[in-house]
């Protein structure tokens, strides 16, 4: 019995100490001995418990976004219930998609920077090196989310609708990473918001975004030269990033 509680201590360390670093320093930086040694443990504990580097980094993903995953299709579930099959607000699908990772980021032991940092790491470093099952969710998401969005937007072609919500997601993923940066290059001039007060902004923002051309003539460029480029470039269907 006290060797499976030492496991699961060593194990729970390991985890919690693979988190900070790839943090801090992201995922491609850190080595297994950087790990180890922050958890005060044996070089070969990393192998024991997670069968690999690339085992342990799966696990560190999984623990921070399937949660979210699950919360997210929770939230969209207990909108489109509440609306009996009319569409939901632009705003509510987006609080539905955003408010997870502050759920995540209030029940994780790191600081709010640092859960922050490690959950826009996850999204941009590790983008097409996702745990499958990670992968999974985010596929069932992106169809949930984007049926949603078709409804309250049935104007907006379908092309069109990806790109914004990928456009949404990078603003996403920009505003948990680059906080402190955006704070130095404005020389303070951004303040020092709460979670609260970027997720209200970004889901403003979004909002606007996503309605960008709902009214009137749908979508229709007010550039001549981009309506050309448009029609003269096959833009490519995007995985989506979220």
């Amino acid at each position: 019995m006290t060797k499976i509680e030492s496991g699961a201590a060593t194990r729970q360390r390991l985890l919690e100490a693979a988190e900070t670093l790839f943090a801090e320093q992201g995922f491609e930086k850190v080595a297994v001995r950087d790990v180890t040694e922050k958890a005060g443990a044996n070089v070969a504990a990393v192998n024991y418990h997670f069968g690999s580097r690339d085992g342990l980094v799966d696990k560190v993903i999984e623990r921070y976004i399937s949660p979210v995953n699950d919360e997210r299709l929770a939230r969209l579930d207990g909108l489109e219930r509440k609306m009996a099959g009319k569409p939901v607000a632009i705003e509510e699908i987006l609080e539905a998609f955003v408010r997870p990772f502050l759920t995540q980021i209030q029940r994780s032991e790191l600081s709010e920077r640092l859960c922050f940092q490690l959950i826009g790491r996850m999204l941009s470093d590790r983008v097409g090196k996702m745990p499958p099952a990670v992968e999974m969710q985010f596929q069932i998401v992106a169809a949930r989310f984007k049926h949603a969005f078709k409804k309250a937007l049935p104007e907006v072609e379908e092309e069109d609708l990806v790109w914004r919500m990928q456009f949404m997601a990078g603003g996403m993923i920009h505003a948990m990473t680059m906080g402190e940066m955006v704070q130095r290059m404005t020389q303070g001039a951004a303040g020092s918001p709460t979670m609260e007060k970027t997720l209200s902004r970004l889901i403003r923002f979004a909002a606007a975004g996503l309605r960008q051309g709902s009214g009137g003539k749908p979508n229709e460029p007010s550039n001549p030269s981009l309506e050309e480029a448009e029609k003269s470039e096959e833009i490519p269907q995007s995985e989506f990033l979220f």
